[in-house]
């Protein structure tokens, strides 16, 4: 019997199997809206039986986009934009989920195809927000302005009012983005955050925004619906945010009601040096799941089905997400399927849940 196959039960939602289609920047939004092209690429990885379809990082500010052709969740416009395409996900028998971001100080850039650049004021830019005002290449040293206490408290406001629209516009899955070198993980890293207030230098205190962050998305996130955190769980970087201190954090997120740890790592400074590879940060997934005793999803380099069953199986992850082998294969479940034995339908034809 698959364990990759059976369902993931988390709070009221049922997932009809663990494979996770991770979000991945797609930059072929209009100011921020998803359009056609985001119906046929969410929609076809639901076809092809994934049991969660998650949006690509979701800027919850036109400031928060990691480019200006990123998707975002800032206006009731938005939301409404959006809600065509939950409702087909949902059709299909997957969970539609939106990853809820802020770039922070890698905010502003160009296309990656176009060299990936920072982007100022007269190229469709804008002036960047950051924890401290430390740029993240010195090669090219674009400054970020340092948040101000106001500032925090309209972030706080403005993940608080995309989750709300995240609700309105269909979606079942929410997931804070506290990864990649962007806002939240910005504030945990002893590498980019040295303030010297309550939000900077003790691991407490750096964590304290990004908790807060999830305190606001919980109260507003339905009870009866899980939350997800995506976290870095290493810089990679001596000196950086690493394993003892993702534990920290994600203890607390339990507590708070977060069901969900979405387990990658690294994207804090370029010079980092992961060891890439097939499974690379799966023990992150396993490390959190046992320490922790909080339900986690494995992402990096997972591209083979057998690999995928091991991973869930042998209770290394509860789940497993995959990026480029769903972008090179739309209908990876179903291959997957028939790779392991697996009776599943084709086309894929569930009932949900009630």
């Amino acid at each position: 019997m698959s364990i990759l196959f059976t369902p993931l039960t988390l709070r009221e939602l049922v997932f009809k199997n663990r494979i996770f289609v991770s979000p991945m920047c797609m930059y072929s939004s209009k100011d921020g809206l998803p359009t056609d092209w985001h119906m046929v690429h969410l929609g076809s990885r639901a076809v092809g039986g994934a049991g969660l379809v998650m949006v690509e990082a979701t800027a919850v500010t036109p400031q928060g986009r990691i480019s200006p052709d990123d998707s975002g969740i800032w206006s009731a416009e938005h939301a409404a934009a959006f809600a065509p395409i939950t409702r087909f996900i949902k059709e299909q028998g997957s969970v539609p989920g939106i990853q809820l971001a802020h770039a922070g100080r890698k905010a502003s850039t160009d296309l990656p195809w176009k060299g990936g650049r920072p982007v100022d004021v007269n190229h469709r830019g804008w002036q960047t927000i950051a924890p401290s005002p430390v740029p993240f290449s010195t090669e090219e040293p674009v400054i970020p302005r340092e948040a101000t206490l106001e500032d925090l408290e309209t972030l706080l406001g403005q993940f608080a009012a995309a989750a709300r629209r995240s609700v309105e516009a269909g979606f079942e899955v929410a997931e804070i983005h506290m990864a990649h070198g962007y806002l939240l993980h910005q504030f945990l890293s002893p590498l980019s955050n040295r303030r010297t207030d309550d939000f900077g230098g003790s691991l407490e205190n750096r964590c304290r925004f990004p908790l807060r962050v999830a305190k606001a998305v919980r109260d507003i996130w339905p009870e009866h619906l899980p939350l997800f955190v995506r976290v870095s769980a290493s810089d990679w970087m001596e000196g950086g945010w690493d394993l003892e201190q993702t534990l920290y954090l994600t203890r607390a997120l339990k507590e708070m009601g977060i069901d969900f740890i979405d387990c990658s790592s690294g994207g804090m400074v370029p010079e980092a040096m992961p060891p890439f590879g097939p499974g690379f940060q799966t023990p992150f997934a396993t490390a959190i799941r046992q320490e922790v005793g909080i339900p986690t999803g494995a992402v990096g380099v997972v591209t083979d089905p057998v690999q995928a069953e091991q991973i869930v199986a042998t209770g290394l992850a509860d789940a497993v997400l995959l990026a480029r082998a769903m972008l090179r294969d739309p209908y990876w479940p179903l291959h997957a399927a028939k790779a392991l034995g697996v009776d599943v339908p084709w086309p894929v034809q569930y009932e949900r849940a009630k």
